[in-house]
């Protein structure tokens, strides 16, 4: 059973998705929301695997709305605007739909989600029973102008501090979040996420290279050729938990 929310301003096209949603039984629909804050207030209490998210909101849009969010679940987006306007946005959501939806679309999406829970088994199992730690399987919205990914985890190889925002390394791209890499810590697994000093924390599974540094630190080369110092308290640290 997928447990899915529906978040969008009117109550007429949440309830039309509801009853197209009926041809789908493996498709729970948990609970709606008719606007951004609603809708992140639903999704950190009932921790749905699924949401149809509309975009145009008043108040926060849709996007604004996945920017507040720890983690994102699966995103359809149901959406006024065209195709081609959607394509600028790069999101790569499970699907979009576009309004009055229609039933075709909406088994191609439903199919898509399928696909992906047989690609990824265990994100979809991946409600943490300690929900405030994120699994490397979880993955998070990232936007930066009109830019937006949905990023796993375990692709992130490095978050690097810059004020009040870190810069997330994934790929070729270094977007910046609103977040402090003292917030990022407390929710990141520890056993893959590794606070190397004061600016960086690295993915240990992304990591090509370890040499020793000068003052008894190491320097770690990631898979993106970035070159990250270890702190000296953190090299004793680091040590251990690769036993080096």
């Amino acid at each position: 059973m997928i447990r899915a929310i529906i978040i969008d301003d009117e109550r007429l096209a949440r309830n039309e998705l509801k009853k197209l949603l009926m041809d789908f039984p493996e498709i729970e629909v948990i609970s709606e929301a008719a606007n951004a804050s609603e809708g992140v207030e639903q999704i950190e209490n009932l921790n749905p695997e699924l949401i149809f998210l509309d975009i145009q909101m008043p108040g926060k849009t849709g996007f604004d709305m996945l920017g507040d969010l720890d983690k994102t679940p699966h995103v359809i987006f149901t959406t006024a605007y065209d195709e081609y306007a959607l394509k600028a946005f790069e999101v790569n959501a499970l699907d979009y739909l576009v309004k009055p939806v229609e039933p075709k679309r909406l088994a191609d999406a439903i199919q898509k989600l399928h696909l992906q829970e047989e690609r990824e088994p265990n994100q979809m199992q991946s409600l943490n029973i300690n929900r405030s730690i994120l699994s490397e399987q979880d993955q998070v919205f990232v936007k930066d102008g009109e830019r937006c990914w949905f990023v796993k985890l375990s692709d992130i190889r490095l978050f690097e501090s810059v004020g009040n925002y870190a810069k997330v390394y994934f790929g070729p791209n270094k977007p910046l979040i609103l977040k402090s890499l003292n917030a990022l810590e407390e929710r990141l697994d520890e056993k893959t996420f590794f606070r190397a000093n004061r600016k960086h924390i690295v993915n240990l599974r992304l990591i090509d290279k370890v040499e020793p540094y000068f003052n008894g630190g190491l320097l770690l080369e990631m898979k993106g050729g970035e070159k990250i110092e270890v702190s000296r308290r953190q090299t004793v640290k680091f040590k251990e938990m690769m036993s080096l």
